[in-house]
């Protein structure tokens, strides 16, 4: 890294947004040096306590303010992170590790989101009509009612998008925001919260607070109306429990162990080439990036050697420049858990075909992108998650074997499928994945914020991304409206002629299409 874009007076300037009163203050550190970054504010549980009140009232007004209002402000924030995305690309790399190619990403889909939420939300939560009881007297329109105030607890690995584009469709729907980043990358949050704050999004409806998961995200937790985490699996699980206690919703986005298959009728090439983006974007370091290739045997090591060559001429780098495919892990944690993952590997009998080792000349936490052939059952790696640039390649037989394969294990976050496409579509439904990408890793869907994301089975609740992304933070509210006379007819006619006029009624009605 050439030079470091926190200054300490940038970094008061984006810590005075975290709502403390503590007076306690921890360093984070960069994954790419291991240097300072800055002094982060600790939060108390009073200061949660007033985060939450203040939000209360401020959701109040902005729940009043008009749609057109909303839509404004968010179709600003999304011309002002393109304007500022220079110095968002440096917080992204110096708090995350990841290459400049890949925090782009990151600002690209938080300008996609915040334009998406803008030129939908009518659509998406104004008032809509349905059919009443009766035909002409009783009218009906649904409201989506904004929960109050949500809780966002967002984590490292996309430390930008997952902490702003989660609560985008939040806000948009009049809600406020209680938000938690993860405590290793916090900066590039607050810098996206500032400039919602320059969009014109008040101040008390977006409120930060630092601090560990286990204290201030469960106060989070004790006080939120909704509950919006990613992160592993086992915490998911309890933020589960905790809003069941409390009988609040929760979107949870978990972990993955998300497969490819690559069929007979695959361009092995460009299934090659897009394997590489797929294992490897954010050094592995996504909920949605692939860690399981399945290859037809007769095209075995064709893909293999394809790969292989592809992953060899793969550059690491720190510097906060485009020329790096590259960065590192987040964390010692994250390094230890890809080493680990592959001794244990090769000592249950697989082999390493490209990478397999650390890279401290680079710097502190990388480590080469790795394939593995012959993992075993037996193996970490095999049904359990690793979240790093490791990737394991296994021969099929027949389709329904691949389709088998993939399936397998505890997960249902991602799947991706090389082929033909008809053949690959008809294939999807089969994979129990909340996302399948054909012909792509997962940019299609990851990128395609009209169409939901999330997981099936250990991955997840809830999803994220088009109109269920902005639904799971409303509550529907029927309004009817009656004309005439009641439901329970007229008093004119006694209960057992209007039964027989509804009656007659009802049958009319089943012949009517849209009735």
């Amino acid at each position: 890294m050439t030079r470091s874009p926190v200054t300490p007076a940038r970094a008061a300037e984006l810590t005075s947004l975290i709502r403390t009163t503590s007076g306690e203050s921890r360093t984070t550190h960069s994954p790419l040096t291991g240097d300072p970054v800055a002094e982060i504010p600790v939060s108390s549980i009073a200061d949660v306590d007033a985060a939450f009140a203040s939000a209360r009232v401020a959701q109040e007004a902005w729940a009043q303010t008009s749609l057109r209002s909303r839509k404004k402000a968010l179709l600003r924030l999304h011309d002002l992170v393109l304007e500022h995305q220079d110095e968002l690309l440096d917080l992204i790399q110096v708090e995350s590790g990841k290459s400049r190619a890949h925090a782009f990403d990151e600002v690209a889909h938080l300008a996609l989101t915040a334009r998406f939420y803008a030129r939908r939300l009518t659509k998406q939560i104004g008032r809509r009509h349905r059919n009443g009881a009766l035909p002409g007297l009783t009218s009906i329109s649904v409201n989506q009612v904004p929960k109050g105030v949500v809780g966002i607890i967002s984590p490292c690995n996309y430390p930008l998008t997952m902490a702003i584009s989660d609560g985008i469709p939040a806000i948009a729907a009049g809600n406020a925001v209680v938000h938690k980043p993860d405590s290793q990358s916090p900066l590039i949050a607050l810098a996206g919260v500032e400039l919602m704050r320059k969009a014109g999004i008040p101040a008390d409806v977006w409120q930060v607070v630092s601090g560990a998961g286990s204290v201030v995200g469960t106060a989070i937790i004790e006080r939120a109306d909704y509950v919006c985490f990613t992160g592993s699996t086992a915490t998911g699980k309890l933020i589960a429990q905790q809003a069941a206690a409390r009988l609040i919703s929760c979107s949870l986005e978990l972990g993955g162990k998300n497969p490819m298959i690559v069929l007979p009728s695959a361009d092995i090439d460009k299934a090659a080439a897009g394997a590489v983006q797929a294992c490897f974007s954010s050094a592995g370091q996504l909920c949605v990036s692939i860690e399981r290739l399945y290859v037809p045997e007769s095209r075995f090591e064709e893909f293999k050697a394809a790969f292989v060559s592809r992953v060899e001429h793969l550059a690491l780098g720190a510097a906060l420049d485009w020329d790096a495919d590259i960065g590192s892990l987040v964390s010692q944690a994250q390094l230890d858990t890809v080493t680990d993952h592959v001794k244990d590997a090769v000592a249950h009998g697989a082999s390493v075909l490209v990478g397999g080792k650390p890279r401290p000349d680079l710097g502190p936490y990388f480590y080469e992108p790795t394939l593995l052939e012959g993992v075993t059952p037996e193996a970490e790696c095999f049904a359990g998650e690793t979240f790093g640039p490791l990737v394991s390649l296994y021969p099929y037989s027949t389709v329904d074997e691949a389709v088998a394969l993939a399936n397998q294990g505890e997960y249902g976050l991602n799947a991706s499928i090389w082929g033909k496409p008809r053949e690959a579509r008809a294939i999807a439904p089969r994979i129990k994945a909340g996302t399948i990408n054909i012909n792509e890793g997962f940019s299609a869907t990851f990128g395609s914020v009209d169409a939901p994301m999330g997981g099936m089975r250990q991955s997840g609740l809830g999803r994220r991304q088009g109109a269920e992304g902005i639904l799971r933070y409303t509550e529907p509210q029927a309004v009817g409206v009656q004309r005439g006379f009641p439901v329970a007819g007229p008093s004119f006619l006694r209960p057992r002629t209007y039964a027989k006029v509804l009656t007659a009624g009802l049958r009319i009605l089943r012949r009517t299409p849209r009735a």
